[in-house]
């Protein structure tokens, strides 16, 4: 007799149905990202997957990281983002390369619209997309005194700093300040791609999901990644179907490509932000099944260069999402 062959655990789609009881409205206040919980002690228990050893934080760092001078431009630090798809940028003095800072595709979107920041364009810059772009340093909306390890640190300092502290990229420098790299939640989930955790995805994602509408503005879903503190947001239809995702990335290389500037018929960055999200969002995701484990979640997401995963139930509907920084608690916890 012959077996049906199993469905498998991941699948990329364009659309998905929704499960009704997990779509939040803008209102539905939920805990961002950065805020999840360890084992008892505070200390991730990292030594069954990741040997320990002096000196781990420069293996695992991507080198070279991506850097800007300090001096750089918001229009700059857009561009590079827009280029290198990249969550975050180094900044850094000219010539030394010593750490001067750190900028996260996330303070843009707060600039541009999503948060407090914008307050700098309409009364610095009058509203003027331009100016606030061309003219604007990178200093303003950049976190100056950014946390960060050095090349001799062990890799649990750098797990506790990403999850007590909701980081999701942290610098790796030498003794005298220079950078030799970065370490982000992608480096580590590489190191346990493959390996069978013993967690159910049902158990590490999230079961609440905020969502922007396909047609809404992009100002919209600026505001949503702000003020619940993600970095990516389902795009929901008419229809309750999910129809795609937009990251921060996204919303960054919107205006870093100069493609916000196409169709401008004025400076007025309000303008802009009209644009449907239609127009910046990437049409396609993937799904995992909630009864596979986090460590399938940690390789799909490896293989198909997402960080993120939309997790379906047994009727193929949207119940929760797993990123990469559940598969970080998952492990510690």
């Amino acid at each position: 007799m012959s077996r049906r062959p199993s469905r498998p655990p991941v699948r990329k789609v364009s659309t998905a149905r929704v499960s009704r009881p997990v779509i939040s409205r803008p209102r539905v206040i939920v805990k961002p990202e950065g805020i999840r919980y360890l084992r008892a002690d505070g200390t991730p228990n990292w030594a069954q997957y990741i040997p320990e050893r002096e000196g781990e934080a420069k293996i695992i760092a991507s080198h070279p990281p991506i850097t800007l001078p300090a001096h750089s431009t918001i229009l700059e630090a857009a561009e590079t983002i827009a280029e290198k798809r990249v969550r975050g940028l180094v900044l850094v003095d000219p010539g030394k390369e010593t750490l001067r800072g750190l900028l996260m595709a996330t303070d843009i979107v707060n600039y541009l619209g999503g948060g407090e920041y914008y307050n700098i364009v309409r009364h610095r810059h009058g509203g003027n997309i331009y100016s606030a772009l061309r003219d604007e340093p990178v200093s303003s909306i950049a976190n100056p005194t950014p946390v960060f390890v050095t090349v001799y640190d062990k890799l649990d300092t750098v797990i506790q700093l990403m999850i007590i502290h909701g980081f999701g990229l942290v610098p790796v420098v030498y003794p005298d300040g220079s950078v030799y790299g970065v370490i982000t939640e992608h480096d580590i989930v590489k190191h346990v791609a493959g390996r069978n955790i013993g967690v159910k995805v049902a158990e590490a994602m999230s079961r609440t999901l905020v969502t922007v509408g396909i047609e809404d503005p992009i100002r919209e879903a600026a505001q949503r990644m702000v003020r619940f503190g993600f970095r990516r947001l389902p795009v929901v239809g008419g229809d309750s179907e999910i129809r795609g995702i937009v990251t921060a990335k996204d919303y960054v290389a919107f205006f870093g490509s100069h493609r916000a500037f196409k169709e401008l018929t004025s400076t007025d960055i309000e303008e802009v932000l009209k644009t449907p999200v239609y127009e910046i969002m990437t049409p396609e995701f993937y799904t995992i099944r909630e009864d596979a484990d986090v460590g399938e979640a940690a390789t799909a997401m490896i293989e198909n260069g997402t960080s993120s995963l939309l997790v379906v139930n047994e009727r193929d509907e949207i119940v929760g999402i797993i990123t990469e920084r559940d598969v970080l608690v998952s492990i510690a916890s």
